[in-house]
């Protein structure tokens, strides 16, 4: 299975002090290391030669979310420094669900569900990681492959034997749980520290993979897992978790009003992704860029340097928003959402592909099918998109001009409307409520 040769048992890896890494000290610049098992020791390991580093996404839905986006850029960051990586996706655990800090058990999916949730990840975490282009530094693995092969009785007897249930019982994400009565936690996902750390001495042993990265939520299932290599292969490993990525007010980042941010443009459109990240606010922008950029420390200084010395709006927003639409949708997707963003702006639809309206259809403004088999009045279709609450306001917002449709304004009623793309219709109220008509064709 293994293309790379495991440590021989009696190698020392935790070498001694030395000088800082540089990616080390990076990572920390950009405020994106919450706990590492001994720093020190990290530091020195990682400078002596190039490593192998593991993360795990478990498989709970058929696309990952910009909160995954955090260590999959980490899993980048380390891989551009010339180590190794792993993104290994849980096709065994992610049958199970991690309950680390969950209120409630997760419901569980049945393994064709899960199978197939396993390939579309893989298929999103490729490109990000440029596996393709970095064959022998990327490995895309499913935990599965291993998990399946574990016989009960073994694995009791020689992995369980190693976990304390006092100690387990100790960790805060499983102290959460049992705190609540109305749910509790079961065994299946009481089990889930062993396998997440059996992984990591599986990675060991066949790849020699000696850091995992993590959210810090899977601080205890990394700890686990460092001490359980270590009694199994008498290795030292490491653990380095990110932080919780919160909005300045403290709020939950990741979320709209529509709900969470996906990868998959069938689940959030690459301009609503676009428009996601555009509407940063200014006080998360820079410790964003930050977070998610591949630019550099000092180059994302020198942007908050400029704008703070500019009298005008800031780039910031603009470049984020650039820079990770592309990165997870392409050249040509960030052009069609800027596109889109550009003829909301000037009124101008004429350039917009059937793709692109698409898009706005799918999530992009407030959307209303028009069922009427003859072209309807003006007045019926502001007050059907509840731009207006009545025919009689509806009419009132025409007269007073302020009424626009696809970037024109209307001062008559009328059911002369141009569609767009044959089935479209744009209409705006004011300078900022905009609506999609869909239209029978």
């Amino acid at each position: 299975m293994s293309d790379v040769a495991p440590l021989p048992v009696n190698t020392p890896n935790v070498e001694p002090a030395c000088a800082p890494n540089a990616l080390l000290q990076e990572l920390n610049d950009r405020g994106l290391i919450a706990q590492q098992s001994d720093a020190a020791a990290l530091g020195a390991h990682l400078n002596q030669q190039p490593r192998v580093i593991y993360c795990g996404f478990d498989p709970t839905a058929g696309s990952l979310h910009i909160g995954h986006l955090v260590p999959l850029l980490m899993l980048r960051r380390f891989k551009d420094a010339g180590h190794s990586v792993v993104a290994l996706v849980g096709g065994a655990t992610g049958m199970i669900g991690d309950p680390s800090f969950k209120a409630s058990e997760r419901s569980l999916n049945t393994a064709d569900t899960v199978n197939g949730w396993v390939a579309d990840l893989q298929q999103q975490i490729s490109p990000l990681l440029k596996a393709q282009e970095s064959p022998q530094q990327v490995r895309l693995l499913n935990n599965a492959d291993w998990m399946s092969k574990l016989d009960l009785f073994a694995f009791l007897r020689d992995i369980g034997k190693h976990f304390s249930v006092n100690a387990m019982i100790a960790k805060d994400s499983v102290k959460q749980r049992l705190a609540r009565p109305d749910q509790g936690l079961s065994f299946t996902e009481f089990a889930y520290s062993l396998l997440q750390s059996y992984d990591f001495a599986v990675l060991n042993k066949e790849r020699n993979c000696t850091l995992q990265i993590g959210g810090n939520d899977q601080w205890g299932n990394i700890t686990s897992g460092i001490d359980l290599t270590r009694r199994l292969n008498q290795h030292t490993v490491f653990g380095l978790t990110l932080p919780l990525i919160t909005k300045a007010d403290g709020t939950k980042f990741g979320k709209t009003e529509t709900g969470t941010v996906w990868l998959d443009p069938a689940k959030t459109s690459p301009y609503a992704f676009y428009q996601f990240w555009l509407n940063t606010a200014d006080a998360d922008v820079y410790r964003f860029l930050r977070f998610y950029s591949l630019r550099s420390v000092a180059d994302i200084a020198d942007i908050e340097r400029q704008d703070s010395a500019s009298n005008t709006k800031p780039i910031a927003q603009r470049l984020l928003a650039a820079e990770l639409t592309e990165l997870v949708h392409g050249t040509e997707a960030l052009a069609g959402a800027e596109r889109i963003s550009q003829a909301l702006f000037s009124g101008d639809f004429s350039q917009l592909s059937l793709a692109e309206f698409g898009q706005l259809e799918q999530d992009g403004i407030p959307l209303t099918h028009s069922e009427d088999t003859a072209a309807p009045m003006l007045s019926r279709l502001l007050v059907d998109s509840t731009l207006a609450s009545s025919l009689r306001q509806a009419r009132e917002l025409i007269a007073n001009g302020a009424i626009a449709v696809n970037g024109e304004a209307i001062t008559t009623d009328t059911d002369q409307l141009t569609r767009l793309q044959q089935h479209y219709v744009i209409l705006r109220r004011g300078k900022k409520h905009f609506h999609l008509v869909k239209l029978r064709a």
